[in-house]
């Protein structure tokens, strides 16, 4: 546990940008101000957001990620303050704060829930620590690690639920059940269409039950046990996301889009009467699978893996296994059609498809451990192709924090749709080496207005480019980032080393 949770936070430390990484993040941290400042909850000069009660502006956003940045906001402002007293600070410094601390923080928390799944669902300990890295170095949470958008939240808040649910399903422990129920209830809080999330759970539970035999009056009295404690804590989250939508709006039982179509109907009358919702289904539905610019195959190849494993040895998959691989596909498909009409189901300013990022990493994170496990029953053509997939993956995920996330979005601006946009980023990599960034048409205004499209999107090196730090503090800061990557590396080693040498070869019942 503590290795597994010092590698997550030296990663989290080493690709930090020092910023919000969107200006939906940037927004909720306005909110998260406004909660226990004077400041209001829209910052001077934002717009496209919504009309409220008495006229005001607010952001359709969700509470959740802003009461997760609460207490980084208050430290970092009053340190701030205190420190104010005897010099000035840039105020950027808070977000800085907030977005090292809080990210942060989501990730070694999702890491070590992601490592007790595993071992609950009867992995080796080697196998979980390695699903562990794989969710953290294999998937696109790393990318979401150094960009704090909701993703890392809510894939935190989900897979917890499933880990002590599941514990309930095994144990009987009603503490474990409670836990599950307030971490897929707050989801709620974080974004409403995670209700699907909740449903998954619940799919996974009864999914368990029946591969158990568990069925008939027995399965009805678990299930009533679990409703007695999943409902209420479900209405709980969801009474508080609607007063809170009330407080903003003035309306309890409508949405986010309605308010967002009425609004922008008026402003533009041109609009099809089904906006948000005009985008054809299967142009959405698609999308996310095999578009060259959002395809979950090629943002996050671990997928590939877990589908063929389920290929070749799905009869040898426990019974457990066999229910979270069944819940999480029909999370997946649920996802996709349910953002499939919405005009921008993409995600847009994106690395791949956000809105489906959770599903495709719980299924993403699995196949490693699944593959080791049953290893003994793949020919060794299908674990070279494993490994190659594993490998790839990590390239991937390693290139996606390099630059800053809108850098090919910016780029197509001028080079046209559609567009190989893992493969631009690799083009980007070897340009900024080269210097031919310019020679291959890599540059144009939009690129060039943003220092971050230009610069390895890291906070020490983003401030030695901005030149409003001296040379020396930059140095000492570039030294330091140099100096947690080399630690990270050399932790990684070390634990590869105590695999190999089967320094962990405990039985998960001895696992905390």
């Amino acid at each position: 546990m503590f290795l597994v949770g010092l590698t997550a936070l030296l990663t989290a430390l080493v690709v930090q940008s020092g910023e919000l990484g969107s200006i939906d993040t940037a927004r909720r941290l306005q909110t998260t101000h406004s909660f226990w400042t004077s400041a209001p909850p829209v910052a001077a000069g934002d717009f496209g957001l919504l009309v409220g009660r008495g006229g005001r502006l607010y952001s359709w956003y969700g509470i959740g990620q802003s009461l997760v940045m609460l207490p980084a906001d208050i430290v970092a402002t009053l340190a701030l303050k205190f420190i104010a007293r005897f010099r000035e600070l840039p105020e950027s410094l808070r977000e800085v704060f907030v977005s090292y601390t809080t990210s942060t923080l989501v990730c070694i928390l999702a890491i070590w829930v992601c490592f007790r799944f595993l071992t609950l669902l009867a992995f080796t300990v080697e196998q979980a620590i390695l699903g562990a890295f794989t969710l953290l170095f294999g998937t696109t949470f790393l990318h979401y690690t150094q960009n704090m958008m909701e993703n890392n939240l809510i894939l935190l808040l989900t897979l917890t639920g499933f880990c002590f649910q599941y514990n309930w399903f095994r144990n009987g422990s009603a503490r474990s059940l409670l836990w599950g129920s307030i971490a897929f209830g707050a989801n709620l809080l974080t974004r409403i269409t995670t209700g699907l999330d909740l449903l998954a759970g619940a799919l996974f539970i009864v999914l368990c039950l029946w591969y158990d035999n568990i069925r008939g009056r027995a399965m009805i009295h678990r299930l009533i046990q679990y409703g007695r404690v999943c409902l209420p804590c479900y209405a709980v989250f969801l009474l508080i996301e609607r007063l809170y939508y009330y407080y903003r709006f003035g309306a309890f039982y409508s949405l986010y889009p309605q308010i967002m179509a009425a609004q922008k109907r008026q402003l533009n009358p041109s609009l099809p009467p089904d906006f948000p919702w005009n985008n054809p289904f299967w142009k959405g539905f698609l999308g996310p699978l095999i578009t060259a610019e959002k395809s979950i195959f090629l943002f996050d190849p671990l997928i590939l893996l877990t589908l063929v494993l389920i290929f070749f040895v799905w009869k040898y998959f426990a019974s457990e296994i066999k229910a979270y691989v069944i819940s999480l596909v029909w999370l997946l498909f649920a996802c996709i059609a349910l953002y499939a009409k919405w005009f921008d189901w993409s995600g847009d300013y994106a690395w791949g498809d956000r809105f489906v990022t959770a599903p495709v990493q719980l299924l993403a994170m699995i196949s490693t451990p699944l593959m080791l496990r049953h290893r003994s029953k793949l020919k060794g053509a299908v674990r070279r192709l494993g490994t190659a997939i594993a490998l790839i993956s990590v390239i991937i995920q390693i290139a996606s924090v390099v630059f800053w996330h809108p850098l090919e979005i910016h780029q197509m601006q001028t080079l046209g749709h559609p567009r190989f946009v893992v493969g631009l980023r690799f083009l980007n990599i070897i340009a900024l080496a080269t210097g031919m960034r310019d020679k291959w048409s890599l540059n144009n205004r939009y690129t060039l207005g943003h220092i971050q499209s230009t610069t390895p999107y890291f906070w020490p090196f983003l401030l030695l480019r901005t030149g409003t730090v001296s040379l020396w503090k930059v140095s000492v800061l570039i030294a330091g980032w140099v100096c947690l990557l080399g630690t990270l590396i050399g932790l990684l080693f070390v634990i590869a080393g105590k695999i190999r040498a089967g320094v962990f070869g405990i039985t998960p019942e001895n696992i905390p």
